[in-house]
């Protein structure tokens, strides 16, 4: 049998002409939008529930993300406990999350115990009761949680950058500190809850193998609960600060033996004609492990394990940012040469090869973000939430098909001039 050629670098192929089908779209009895994901071989089903109900909506601190993780804490009928060996029992799995903008609540089941599992997430969606022993127990984890983060510089830079690119009055800018757990009250929650756990105020995605009777079956226990539009809690914007001065700003860390770093703008959401555009140059930049970012200061200078850049999507606004944690006695190193990254894009063409292994790369990304039912949902779930469909990827992949260095070279000129950037270090 002849040898393989270890040295020869395999050839590529670009991918073209992708199309997905949209999920079919329902509506319970009370207007609640059902997206149904029909594709998978297994008997097991994923549903979705999605609110606007993060932490843009809360007037007071912590409530949106205490309102979700306790909803499944006690119920009218059952308690945690009681919930949690029901779930156990017919072997599907519950769970809640919340971020800035949505709140979600999914459950994982069997087909065939759908009859015994739709009950307890309908139970925990409307007749949750928030009980006083369990807030109070979440409420002295996650404060010492929060106490022993916020001696990570990594973990403060997070939490005080959106406030310096926002703004604290903004809902996006605005951090929680050690005493507002304890201001977290169980009406706080149940005001919140019924304010936006509402029929009017959610989607459902439901993928897998959707089985026969699934809609009525679904109907049966989430159709018939109405409710009337939440109010909002922030109606307008609060205005975002001016940084189009740079804006830099250290936080003191003596004993700390790293340095965070934090540096970026607020930008756009992903209905902006710039954001697919945006998206390709942040790749280039820092957005995958071969970026120049990475080359530079993890690969040639040794300043850090890892460096990265992102452009994060925001129902009313969006961001960009560039994080990284390196040695304390390199920081200003570290910064020079991420400024001196960010120029070199604005002055120079990004070579042909670079380019098409970028965009090799964006494209294996779009195709593994829809294998399978379930990727399929998250993917879908995060365009839905901006009215947006499955169209998007054709969009993404005819404008990363068509874009050119000259393009790339404009938008960074555009976008990242480096007096709009702010700077955010955690450390000595």
């Amino acid at each position: 049998m002849a040898g393989i050629d270890r040295i020869l670098i395999p050839g590529t192929k670009q991918i073209v002409d992708l199309k997905w089908e949209n999920p079919q779209l329902i509506h319970l009895d009370n207007g609640i939008p059902v997206y149904l994901i029909n594709a998978a071989e297994q008997n097991v089903v994923k549903i979705d529930l999605l609110f606007e109900a993060g932490r843009y909506y809360e007037l007071k601190t912590l409530v949106a993300n205490f309102t979700n993780k306790m909803i499944k804490e006690g119920t009218v009928s059952d308690s945690a406990h009681e919930i949690a060996e029901k779930i156990d029992f017919y072997g599907a799995h519950l769970e809640t999350s919340s971020d800035k903008d949505m709140a979600y609540v999914s459950l994982y089941s069997l087909n065939k115990h759908l009859e015994s599992t739709l009950p307890v997430l309908a139970d925990v969606i409307l007749q949750p009761v928030f009980p006083e022993n369990e807030l109070e127990t979440l409420k002295q984890n996650k404060q010492q949680q929060f106490v022993i983060n916020n001696e990570k510089v990594k973990y403060v830079a997070k939490r005080k950058f959106n406030e310096l690119i926002f703004g604290e009055a903004h809902p996006y800018g605005k951090v929680f500190n050690e005493n507002d757990f304890e201001n977290v009250q169980k009406d706080d929650l149940s005001d919140f809850h019924q304010q936006y756990y509402t029929s009017a105020n959610c989607m459902i995605i439901a993928s897998g193998k959707i089985p026969g009777g699934f809609v009525s079956l679904l109907n049966s226990y989430l159709g018939r609960f109405r409710s009337k539009s939440p109010m909002n809690g922030h109606s307008h914007m609060t205005a975002v600060p001016d940084l189009s001065h740079s804006s830099k700003v250290h936080i003191q860390k003596q004993d700390a033996v790293q340095a965070a770093l934090r540096i970026g703008k607020v930008m756009f959401n992903k209905k902006h004609p710039d954001y697919i555009p945006m998206k390709i140059l942040n790749t280039v930049l820092g957005g995958y492990f071969g970026s120049r970012l990475m080359t530079n200061i993890r690969e040639d200078k040794g300043y850090t394990y890892g460096i990265g850049s992102a452009i994060v999507s925001l129902r009313n606004s969006g961001y960009f940012f560039i994080t990284s944690e390196v040695g304390a006695d390199v920081k200003k190193k570290a910064l020079k040469e991420i400024y001196k990254e960010i120029q070199i894009l604005q002055n120079e063409l990004v070579p042909a090869r670079e380019l098409d292994l970028v965009k090799n790369y964006m494209m294996g990304s779009i195709l593994r973000s829809m294998d399978g039912a379930f990727a399929q949902s998250e993917t879908f779930k995060s365009l839905v939430e901006y009215g947006l469909d499955y169209s998007y990827h054709e969009q993404f992949i005819t404008a990363l098909q068509s874009i050119t260095s000259n393009d790339l070279r404009d938008l960074a000129c555009k976008h990242l001039t480096l007096d709009s950037l702010a700077e955010l270090t955690v450390g000595k």
